[in-house]
């Protein structure tokens, strides 16, 4: 399973926690939040029940320290973004002061420090703080990598925090994944595209849902060993790089048809380099890789 990358400010207000280990933390700085289901707090003995939420409902974990007000503050911004998702994700918080077993567990050297919770793994995410527009962007890919491992869950929430409401169309698609009816997703998607061209939650979302359409039962092994004899058969290729897509391996997705646009002319480089553009989009175009990836594609282009 892939990372979503570290935004650049993201060694920015981090604390460290070499000074920290007398294990008393000051009165007046609790961590806030933690009694809604957009936020809760973990603890060392409830940490594994949480980790196996997230095979239902992807989740980003905030570890702060209550003696620490910068990394509670921070926690406040994550909700705060979180909840514009309408309980797409869900944030965990924990206290490393009170909890020194994950403290251990996790490594964690400076707070605040944020990790993703998917399929009931941790993934590495970044250590301090990032703006609230970067955040978006990382809680996003978050999702995009969940939807890529079938995990499309929602948070049943009550309250102010329930009351926006996706878009129809999205609440439409997001409905039909869930219930495994990819054409319905994907016709959803498209009407909400013919709607609005410039509907970038959409266009991600329709990308998604045709990368789990192609992929879907194909064998693995089988697709590996065709495309390994078939070297430059594009349909072959661009299935084994789906695949890859799809377990997490982005750059190794990004890397085999960037070198099958380098060994073919025609009609067949021609579909090597738009099956490549579909996949950025299911990646999503802020991100490093998909940069990275852009300038390979021109650079074998031309």
């Amino acid at each position: 399973m892939t990372q979503p990358p570290v935004p650049g400010s993201a060694a920015r207000g981090a604390i460290d926690l070499t000074g920290l280990s007398d294990g008393s933390a000051p009165s007046g700085a609790p961590v806030a939040g933690g009694t809604d289901q957009i936020h809760i707090k973990a603890t060392d003995a409830s940490f594994p029940e949480t980790l196996n939420r997230s095979v239902r409902v992807p989740a980003v974990l905030v570890v702060v320290s209550s003696r620490v007000p910068e990394s509670v503050v921070y926690l406040g911004e994550v909700v705060e973004v979180a909840t514009a998702l309408r309980g797409r994700i869900q944030v965990v918080s924990l206290d490393i002061d009170a909890n020194p077993g994950m403290l251990r567990a996790l490594q964690v050297q400076s707070v605040p420090m944020t990790l993703g919770l998917l399929q009931g793994q941790v993934l590495p995410l970044f250590a301090g703080v990032a703006a609230k527009e970067q955040l978006r962007g990382v809680l996003d890919q978050v999702l995009e990598l969940a939807v890529q491992q079938g995990v499309t869950g929602r948070l049943e929430l009550a309250g102010p925090a329930a009351e926006e409401t996706l878009p129809p169309l999205h609440q439409a698609a997001f409905d039909a994944i869930e219930r495994g009816d990819l054409d319905a997703a994907a016709a959803a998607y498209d009407q909400a595209l013919a709607a609005d061209p410039k509907d970038h939650d959409a266009e991600i979302g329709r990308a998604q849902v045709a990368l789990l359409q192609r992929t879907a039962g194909a064998d693995p092994t089988a697709a590996r060993a065709a495309a390994a004899d078939n070297p430059d058969d594009v349909a072959a290729q661009t299935l084994v790089a789906d695949l890859d897509l799809l377990g997490g391996h982005v750059e190794d997705a990004f890397g085999r048809l960037i070198d099958l646009v380098k060994r073919t002319s025609g009609e067949e480089r021609a579909a090597a380099r738009d099956h490549l553009v579909q996949l950025f989009a299911v990646v999503g175009n802020q991100d490093e890789r998909v940069k990275r990836g852009r300038t390979a594609l021109m650079s074998a282009l031309f």
